[in-house]
């Protein structure tokens, strides 16, 4: 199984860019999208359908153009669940989970922390969301979870760390939540098989960012460690430019 996250920065303005495209020659069986920034009624589904992807799910946030993600599957899930039913995170449309026979796969958006109040929202965000995956790991052993987690967890993930160690996505307190999280029992995919620096996966749209490479590695495919044996590839994909973000890949048995 082929699965690729991708943060699209708005689904209708990457459609545009040539996303339907690059989608059918890149033919993950799953993609998790975050940022899709639409409802489902302003999404053109039936081009998504015809460019290979028939089981399409979106968890659209309440304000529109804004947040938002979705799942599009060449398979149909024997169970979609929108949410995590926490409200103050679920209005906002950031997690949707489709369940396979031998794994499910979520959809994560996490909050960034652009000011003050969006960061104290974000961290009882990661806290909620921390124990909602603790107690859903005892029912669903087999899970992946994709997305924009809007943080780095190393040095080795942002191409300036001594300058960035107070900018929200760098903080302390942000890089140990993610450290908790994935020793609570993920494995980081990407880190899984690849150890080099300079590998990132989004850029500002300031200064030639990306075209100097100067990027944070803030999306991952987290899969629970009982998966380890089942991980075949995972690698970031910078030369799909639909939006700020690049998508992420992992491929299992």
């Amino acid at each position: 199984m082929k699965i690729i996250s991708y943060n699209v920065n708005g689904i209708r303005a990457a459609i545009t860019k040539g996303f339907l495209d690059w989608l059918q020659q890149a033919n993950p069986d799953v993609i998790c999208l975050q940022e899709i920034k639409a409802m489902e009624d302003q999404i053109p589904t039936l081009e998504i359908q015809l460019a290979g992807y028939p089981y399409q799910y979106y968890f659209s946030a309440q304000k529109k153009g804004y947040s938002g993600v979705a799942i599009l599957s060449k398979t149909e899930p024997k169970k979609i669940v929108f949410g995590t039913e926490i409200p103050h995170m679920d209005f906002e449309g950031r997690n949707l989970r489709v369940d396979f026979d031998d794994v499910s796969i979520m959809s994560l958006y996490l909050p960034s922390g652009t000011n003050i109040d969006r960061l104290d929202h974000k961290f009882k965000y990661m806290d909620d969301f921390q124990n909602y995956i603790d107690n859903l790991k005892n029912e669903i052993p087999n899970l992946v979870i994709c997305g924009d987690y809007n943080i780095c967890h190393e040095a080795i993930d942002i191409h300036d760390p001594v300058r960035n160690k107070t900018v929200s996505g760098f903080l302390p307190e942000e890089r140990a939540w993610l450290d908790k999280f994935i020793k609570s029992g993920f494995i980081d995919t990407f880190r899984f098989f690849n150890k080099e620096p300079h590998n990132y996966s989004w850029w500002s749209y300031r200064a030639n960012a990306r075209e100097n490479n100067k990027g944070w590695r803030i999306d991952y495919c987290l899969a629970t460690e009982n998966m380890k044996n089942r991980i075949k590839r995972a690698v970031i994909l910078p030369e799909a430019k639909h939006s700020d973000h690049c998508p992420v890949l992992v491929e299992i048995d």
